[in-house]
């Protein structure tokens, strides 16, 4: 075998290992939620690593920077990163009350609409279309809409 042809040969086998990892990672970063009543996050992309968080809060909304298989580091809202299952993850997009006080909860996307009510922080909703800084939520079955700024999971991830 000439050395082109081995170089080659040797280029084409490294070239088979290094794109399925680039593979997985495509249309990384995004925003999902747990989809699970119990959901752990572990500390590898495996069910050897040890647990670090279980999370009792379905829908809570998280931001998945990485995928590797079946497994996915996500974004908690806390900033705590981790790994968990993709069964566990659903794409559909939720959000989670962030900031100071209550949040108000309008009846249409504008600040002289309708109070309908007020959240406090770490309320977690169901996230619909956002537009001109106002986003659609939904907690537990109270509609309305808020203002993006106070929305942990909506904008991009």
């Amino acid at each position: 075998m000439t050395a082109l042809r081995a170089c080659s040969l040797f280029a084409a086998m490294l070239f088979a290992l290094v794109t399925p990892a680039r593979a997985d990672d495509e249309g990384v970063p995004y925003w999902a939620s747990i989809d699970a009543e119990i959901a752990n996050m572990r500390v590898g992309p495996g069910d050897s690593y040890r647990i670090s968080w279980v999370y009792r809060r379905p829908h809570l909304p998280v931001k998945v920077v990485r995928r590797e298989g079946p497994w996915r580091l996500i974004e908690d809202p806390a900033g705590d990163r981790g790994w968990m299952r993709d069964l566990l993850l659903s794409r559909q997009r939720a959000a989670i009350v962030k900031g100071e006080g209550l949040a108000e909860i309008r009846a249409a996307p504008t600040s002289g609409s309708h109070l309908q009510w007020r959240v406090e922080p770490g309320v977690v909703g169901l996230l619909g279309e956002c537009e001109a800084g106002w986003c659609q939520f939904d907690a537990g079955g109270h509609k309305g809409f808020a203002q993006a700024d106070r929305l942990w999971g909506a904008g991009a991830p």
